[in-house]
């Protein structure tokens, strides 16, 4: 072919094959870019964004598009893409729940918040959170004790204050304080106590506040025993008897309470002083109570229970700071399962974190765990968690599961079909992998579900690994 036939004629797609043609045997793939419409939108006339957020922690690349999808509720809340930092994350076992939530830690604490994990029943976060200098705190017989009635730093400030502001401080502190009494009773009796009772445990513990005003001592399960078994005046009072016999008649079933929270299956955790406080300074804070777990679900559950108590009022004694929090609340129907008002008192907890500068995730196998629930009243304000959330991080789950969620946070067909495509293996080959392992369905509000999958890097594959134990006990 004559040059001249070489200009005026269209090129082959990989050139002539002639001396000095253009030929190219192989064609590379072209260098891929990334950009925001904004910044793109004049280099090519194709440009379009899936509208996937770009505000927060990498956690993967949507399915669809390949793009990067980042995911932070406190991120999201100021960019105003949400109403509340609430996640809720719902999964099979070995889906990877675990793996996303630490990869949000990770990404929490390289923007500047601390992350609390309040409960780690596993434990699934030790190992990440000493890898980022941060303090594990271990709960058990002969380990760290929590005092239920401790309320750290938000104690200290009221001894800085006065006027209303203090007095206001002070009630705040009861109110704390009777609550969690009140839940630990309730799961011990495993029924409520009555108002009654509850007049006259807030009047102990009034008495007790009264003693210990303006010391650093914060009071005990042990030191609210003991003054109801003296019955002093006060008390009387509130018993509504000025007849000792008759006042311990009264209080009988109280004291005997209370008595197993210091001497019975739960004795030797919540029955003195908190041995190691949260420290608020580190990057990461884990609670593990894993050794609680070997001794039942009832020390397990007032375990969560006094764990979520004492690291939202650590949370509450920062507050006006500045200070952000990220707070991860795993294996919740364990400590809602434990008697009838517990959910109760965990909605009390978390309702207000947006007040407070705190995004929190709540995990959960089965939305099935939580209709298990012994009232219809339980069971619909723990639905109320789920409804609350803004966020709401879907892994791989069956048909039936996904149409209770459904119910509650809108899913289209198509949506429901991908999540439930993740939920069982196609194969009975041995070790392969999960379909659903690392998939997730973002969803907020009526938006259409943001479909990603997370891909683990470098030190992620060690610190991330929950299957760690069972490999080492085959080996």
């Amino acid at each position: 072919m004559t040059k001249a036939a070489m200009t005026s004629s269209l090129a082959p797609a990989r050139g002539w094959r002639e001396p000095y043609g253009g030929r190219a045997v192989h064609i590379e793939a072209g260098a891929e870019f990334q950009a925001t419409t904004a910044q793109a939108c004049g280099l090519f006339p194709f440009v379009a964004g899936s509208g996937s957020p770009a505000i927060g922690t990498p956690i993967g690349r949507h399915q669809l598009f390949g793009e990067v999808v980042c995911l932070d509720p406190l991120a999201w809340l100021r960019a105003g893409l949400v109403t509340n930092p609430g996640v809720f994350v719902l999964g099979q076992p070995g889906t990877g729940k675990s793996t996303l939530v630490k990869r949000l830690i990770t990404g929490a604490i390289a923007f500047g918040s601390t992350a609390l994990i309040l409960g780690d029943t596993k434990p699934d976060y030790t190992m990440l959170v000493e890898h980022v200098g941060g303090q594990v705190i271990r709960v058990g017989r002969g380990l760290d004790r929590i005092n239920p009635l401790d309320a750290g730093p938000l104690g200290h400030a009221v001894r800085n204050l006065s006027g209303a502001e203090a007095e206001r401080m002070r009630w705040e502190l009861r109110g704390r304080r009777l609550s969690l009494l009140m839940a630990l009773c309730t799961l011990v009796r495993e029924a409520p106590i009555s108002n009654a009772e509850e007049v006259i445990l807030g009047r102990a513990i009034d008495l007790l506040d009264d003693h210990l005003t303006g010391t650093a001592t914060a009071p005990t399960v042990p030191d609210v025993l003991a003054v109801l078994e003296e019955g002093p005046e006060a008390l009387r009072s509130a018993a509504r008897t000025n007849n000792p016999e008759r006042y311990h008649e009264r209080v009988g079933d109280l004291v005997f309470t209370l008595e197993l929270l210091c001497s019975g299956s739960l004795a030797g955790v919540f029955d003195g002083p908190t041995t190691r406080t949260i420290d608020l300074s580190a990057p990461a804070v884990s609670v593990d109570i894993s050794r609680v777990g070997a001794a039942g679900d009832k020390l397990l559950t007032a375990a969560m229970l006094c764990t979520w108590a004492y690291g939202f009022a650590m949370v509450d004694g920062t507050a006006g700071e500045g200070r952000s929090y990220l707070g991860v609340m795993d294996e919740l129907w364990r400590a809602l399962r434990g008697a009838p008002g517990l959910v109760e008192y965990a909605d009390s907890l978390t309702r207000l974190n947006r007040a407070k500068g705190m995004a929190s995730i709540m995990i959960t196998h089965s939305l099935a765990d939580l209709e298990a629930l012994p009232t219809e009243e339980d069971r619909a304000k723990a639905r109320g968690f789920i409804e609350r959330s803004a966020i709401t991080v879907l892994a791989g789950l069956p048909p039936r599961e996904l149409a209770r969620v459904s119910e509650i946070a809108r899913l289209t067909g198509p949506e429901q079909e991908l999540v439930a495509s993740w939920s069982a293996p196609d194969s009975w080959q041995p070790g392969a992998r999960h379909p659903g392992r690392g998939k997730y369905l973002i969803k907020t509000g009526d938006r259409l579900g943001i479909p990603v999958e997370l891909a683990l890097v470098g030190v992620e594959h060690e610190l991330y690994d929950t299957d760690q134990a069972i490999r080492r006990s085959v080996q």
